[in-house]
């Protein structure tokens, strides 16, 4: 999720939860699908439960995959509601933030750091969803 603040575009991040996550990077909200759920719902599913953020229309950011882990990352883009304040709906997490997009870059998982770049080439190009 993201919206437009004082400070240029914003994003929504969470952070792990737990005192051994104390210094864990921070991330998108993210999680695994449900049997027979796809990816967009799961995208939808996981930002509510952690968030409290309800999403309305997303893009694809396409994925990555996690250099250590091999697991394999899916997001999406949408634009934040106006109302929206995220607050730390899951046990799974300690914060929910809206970042400025450049100070995410320092917070965010660094093999996560190409859907910020992927989300700024969609904002520039009128291809991620809007208001």
């Amino acid at each position: 999720m993201y919206r437009r603040g004082p400070a240029g575009v914003e994003v929504l991040l969470v952070h792990p939860s737990g005192n051994y996550n104390r210094k864990a990077p921070w991330s998108i909200p993210k999680g695994i699908p449900d049997p027979d759920e796809g990816l967009e719902a799961a995208a939808r599913r996981e930002t509510c439960e952690e968030t409290g953020v309800v999403a309305g229309e997303l893009s694809s950011l396409d994925s990555i995959v996690y250099r250590k882990s091999r697991k394999r990352i899916h997001c999406f883009a949408g634009q934040a509601p106006p109302e929206a304040d995220p607050s730390c709906v899951s046990w799974e997490v300690d914060r929910a933030e809206f970042v400025a997009i450049e100070s995410a870059r320092d917070l965010l998982h660094p093999d996560q750091l190409p859907f910020l770049d992927r989300l700024d080439v969609q904002l520039k190009s009128g291809a991620a969803p809007q208001d």
